[in-house]
């Protein structure tokens, strides 16, 4: 049979941008500043748990919504941080990385018809969990306005909700623009979740890299904490992104919905390194400021070789990544300059455009990850001279 054996509503779906932009730089040897993984360990306590974890027999199934000492770690930092109080017991569920949560919280919210609110440009895997849930994707664009960074119009935002409106999918820290969403426009969005009585997933795995301004939780907002599930993971705070472990938080009934779900997923995952990543979550606050204030150089590191290649480059207040327009370059397609650059002078990058519904208004930005050690961003920096 010649006809492709794949569902229709998954066909638009091929090869993550990610794994071929990764694939490219394994193939010419080029500098990998596309894909948002560091190239250095964490936190040596963390490293050490694992190990005698893994030494230990802690390596059969754990507990459905993860071992316990993990599920209180994680209840124990929202309440640290923000001041959000978990029970680990019945608010709390362990799952394989930020993916999985985001998948099954709406996989269980979602029929298929109901339309979901997001950001454009959003994860890949948002567009893929909407369409696997059969639910239609509402995006609104965010676009770089004066001084360069990204907003969103009020009225679109306000448009794109209805009747049919289940939820608001928010990543803020946001990937790939490196936007942190004020308290205004947070309260904007609670507002319209409150009018359209809509669920909030919030994609905050980039929590504790916010470098100008500060990251609001949209859980700690009034009216917020009963309609909104967090998600977080240990995989960009912890650089061990390998590891895929995550975890939702909220109130029970949506909590328990995800774990139905989430049962058919993956079942369980990670055991030996659930008890490490509990660790980790309960390291000083020297650790989240000295990590933050690495990132912060390379993120200053990386836009200054940036501008000096000739890129306009747009501020990123938090995350791993920094956005640039190719246009001063002579570019105006980022896949071909991103399919080309490795071979031209070495290094990779992504495309932004692969993120949006409406391709034309990313098609000349590329996104860089300043996640690297800075002797790498610096050779990167270097070689885009030449371009």
């Amino acid at each position: 049979m010649t006809v492709d054996p794949l569902v229709e509503r998954m066909r638009p779906f091929g090869t993550t941008i990610f794994s071929e932009m990764s694939a490219l730089a394994l193939r010419t040897g080029a500098i990998n500043l596309g894909q948002g993984f560091p190239d250095t360990d964490g936190p040596p306590e963390m490293l050490a748990a694992a190990t005698q974890a893994l030494a230990s027999g802690a390596n059969q199934y754990p507990p459905l919504p993860g071992i316990p000492a993990l599920r209180h770690a994680i209840a124990d930092h929202e309440q640290r941080f923000w001041s959000l109080t978990r029970d680990p017991d019945t608010e709390v569920v362990v799952t394989a990385g930020a993916t999985e949560a985001v998948a099954a919280a709406i996989l269980a919210l979602c029929e298929p018809g109901d339309e979901v609110v997001c950001f454009e440009p959003y994860y890949d895997s948002y567009a893929a969990s909407i369409t696997l849930a059969g639910a239609v994707r509402r995006p609104v664009t965010l676009r770089p306005a004066v001084g360069g960074r990204y907003e969103f119009d009020e009225a679109e935002l306000r448009a794109a909700f209805g009747p049919r409106t289940r939820l608001v999918l928010l990543n803020t820290p946001h990937n790939p623009t490196g936007k942190v969403f004020t308290g205004e426009e947070l309260a904007l969005i609670a507002g319209l979740c409150g009018e359209y009585d809509t669920y909030a997933v919030t994609d905050e795995v980039y929590e504790h890299l916010v470098f100008d301004g500060v990251h609001i939780p949209l859980a700690t907002l009034p009216g917020m904490r009963e309609r909104t599930l967090r998600i977080s993971s240990a995989g960009k705070t912890f650089s061990c992104t390998g590891w895929k472990v995550g975890w939702a938080t909220g109130p029970a009934r949506l909590v328990s919905a995800v774990q139905r779900v989430k049962q058919f997923l993956t079942f369980v995952n990670a055991s030996p390194l659930q008890p490490a990543v509990a660790v980790a979550l309960g390291l000083p606050d020297a650790y989240f400021a000295g990590f933050n204030a690495g990132l912060r150089a390379n993120r200053d590191r990386l836009t200054a070789g940036l501008t000096a290649a000739g890129f306009e480059v747009f501020p990123s207040h938090g995350t791993y990544f920094v956005t640039a327009d190719i246009r001063p370059l002579g570019g105006t397609d980022g896949i071909e300059f991103c399919r080309e650059l490795p071979g031209r002078v070495g290094v990779v990058a992504v495309p932004t455009q692969v993120f949006y519904d409406h391709q034309d208004a990313g098609r000349h930005l590329i996104r860089f990850a300043f996640c690297k050690r800075p002797e790498v961003i610096d050779q990167a920096a270097d070689r885009l001279k030449a371009y």
